[in-house]
């Protein structure tokens, strides 16, 4: 290659340029970081003591407890499928915290048991899985906000309670119940008797039994009546070091997993491959530049020739050797650019301009390719001295 010298450039960004352009990507992994950070300090802070018994807590349920303590209710808390069906007995109230955290097979235990012991069960917030096992018949629909609601239904223990603060998922169901407190024609508190004596409340939204919600309303009169109608009551914690809720059999490492962390990690490899994409786009198409230097044609050939030999590519170097040499002849015999590599073309071109050449001009121009590097240095030097030949005569 040929030309002046121009000034040294390069294609390689620099530190300012790789900051510059990744800064905005850095600053919204972070954001998401924290973010997830904070709402799970929030959280975790929120959860603590939730609905338990012997927690102070603005979400624990210490107040009811001990209200339940002074009426001559004992409370006893579990947090295992084992000891929460050891416990119950017609003359216990079996409340289950968390139905949903239930496997399919402690529910359905749980349900053997229920019916068997002739007991009261009250379900907080069962969702459609639990409740579809736990109280057969009944149907889960959309949640409402919790809200001060009055009873609208003849069961006694909402009606000497009056309004309370209820809401959450609501219930309907075609068998005999209580529907209670109502949103918009469904119940938020639903009791459906069993045919052993014993009956199955399913409450929308546990908020009466919050500390900081007992006071409100008739939280805790309907609280005292739910919970209270039998000498024992047995709160029940499900916990997820329950060893029946292993249903049997091993567990691998993703059922260890809680759902919401597969949809995070799910949503940070589309976030990437997005945040990849964007950045590609942002490259742009190729630009042509000139060389920082200058470098001679003799380089060039030589390092190709180099690599050639490197690969063992004979076939390769020697037809560049030929066509190189068939398109300088083709003008010099008066063979046109586009027959310069027809060799009925160009052979009968270079016969006649050297009608006395004792060289056999096919092999030579359109031959195979030599065997060995000895073969194809004097192709090289057969194809030269034809060229200066024709130059010559």
């Amino acid at each position: 290659m040929t030309g002046a010298p121009t000034r040294s450039t390069s294609a390689s960004p620099t530190a300012r340029q790789v900051w510059t352009r990744s800064r905005g990507l850095l600053l919204g992994l972070l954001i998401i970081l924290v973010a997830g950070i904070a709402i799970a300090a929030v959280r975790s802070g929120d959860q603590h003591g939730r609905l338990d018994p012997r927690s102070a807590d603005p979400y624990g349920s210490r107040a009811v407890a001990e209200l339940l303590k002074d009426r001559g209710v004992s409370t006893r808390v579990v947090t295992t499928l084992d000891e929460a069906t050891e416990a119950v007995t017609p003359g216990t109230t079996l409340l289950v915290t968390d139905p949903d955290l239930l496997t399919d097979r402690q529910q359905r235990q749980l349900r053997t048991t229920m019916s068997e012991s002739a007991s009261r069960t009250v379900l907080l917030a069962p969702g459609a899985p639990s409740a579809r096992t736990l109280a057969p018949g009944v149907r889960v629909e959309k949640p409402t906000p919790v809200s001060p609601r009055s009873p609208q239904c003849s069961l006694p223990a909402a009606l000497r309670a009056g309004d309370a603060d209820t809401g959450g998922l609501r219930y309907t169901t075609e068998a005999a119940a209580d529907a209670c407190y109502l949103s918009d024609g469904l119940a938020t508190l639903l009791r459906v008797p069993d045919t052993t004596g014993g009956d199955t409340v399913l409450l929308g939204a546990p908020d009466i039994l919050y500390n900081d919600r007992l006071d409100k309303q008739g939280n805790a009169s309907l609280a005292l009546q739910l919970l209270g109608s039998r000498p024992h009551l047995v709160w029940y914690l499900p916990s997820l070091g329950d060893a029946s809720a292993t249903d049997g059999g091993e567990s691998s490492f993703y059922d260890l997993v809680p759902p919401g962390w597969l949809w995070a990690t799910l949503q940070l490899a589309l976030a990437a491959v997005l945040a990849a994409i964007w950045r590609a786009r942002r490259l742009g198409p190729l630009v042509t530049e000139q060389l920082p230097v200058a470098v001679r044609a003799s380089e060039t050939t030589e390092g190709r020739a180099r690599l050639y030999r490197r690969a063992d590519a004979r076939d390769r170097a020697a037809a560049a050797l030929r066509s190189a040499t068939r398109t300088r002849l083709a003008p010099l015999l008066g063979v046109p650019a586009s027959r310069a590599h027809a060799s009925d073309a160009l052979i009968p071109a270079v016969s006649s301009h050297l009608p006395t050449t004792s060289r056999d001009l096919p092999a030579l121009l359109f031959g195979t390719a030599p065997s060995d590097d000895a073969g194809l240095i004097r192709l090289a030097d057969e194809l030269d001295a034809l060229e200066r030949e024709v130059r010559a005569s």
